[in-house]
């Protein structure tokens, strides 16, 4: 799947803002200037303050009076909480999309081609990249809209990134899991529901003793 299309000037600023924070650019606890990323993409503050109230919402940066605003420091407890929320939308997802995709899974084939040659590679970037794209054909094919923009809201590209790149998990491979909930898809497994929750769980972070 190709990544959705940016359209607005303030989803791009928001996007270049976002790879700033997942590339390291800008470090946890760190200040991010409005007026320098102004200066430095030729655009007005407004668009700026626009993409960077976004980003507030999805808890990545926070702002405080006289303090700016500044790269949330994130906990792995952070990083883990969405997982439960995810698991849970991603079960109705598919159960939703069970039918559709047990007739046609050449949308999640897709992703699984790319998958396999991203673990051998060990290109995480991509695993992250094809890993969350096919989750996203899941939900799509669930056909419901109010499910989607919910599980789109979470930011759960940037978050499985960060999760990786912060808490620098053991590396690992990806396409086999994905390959078997294909395979449940295609035979009709009428867990379908429960086995993508107990999946997405898996992926958790997991939080040091």
């Amino acid at each position: 799947m190709s990544p959705p299309v940016v359209h607005s000037l303030r989803e791009q600023i928001r996007e270049h803002i976002l790879e700033g924070i997942v590339s390291g650019r800008w470090q946890p606890g760190e200040r991010i200037v409005e007026r320098r990323i102004a200066s430095e993409l030729l655009v007005s503050q407004t668009p700026v303050r626009e993409a960077l109230r976004e980003l507030e919402s999805l808890r990545l940066i926070e702002s405080a009076p006289n303090k700016g605003v500044r790269v949330r420091e994130l906990t792995a407890a952070d990083l883990k909480e969405s997982y439960p929320v995810r698991a849970g939308l991603e079960q109705v997802a598919a159960e939703l999309a069970a039918d559709a995709l047990a007739e046609d899974a050449s949308a999640l084939d897709r992703e699984l081609a790319p998958l396999y040659e991203a673990d051998r590679l060990g290109d995480g970037e991509a695993q992250v990249r094809h890993t969350v794209a096919f989750h996203r054909e899941i939900v799509l094919a669930s056909g419901n809209s109010v499910l989607l923009h919910t599980w789109e809201s979470l930011g759960i590209e940037v978050w499985t990134t960060l999760s990786i790149r912060w808490l620098s998990p053991e590396p690992r491979a990806h396409a086999e899991d994905h390959a078997e909930l294909v395979a449940a898809f295609r035979r009709r497994d009428p867990r379908i529901g429960e086995l993508l929750r107990t999946h997405v769980l898996g992926c958790a972070p997991q939080l040091p003793d």
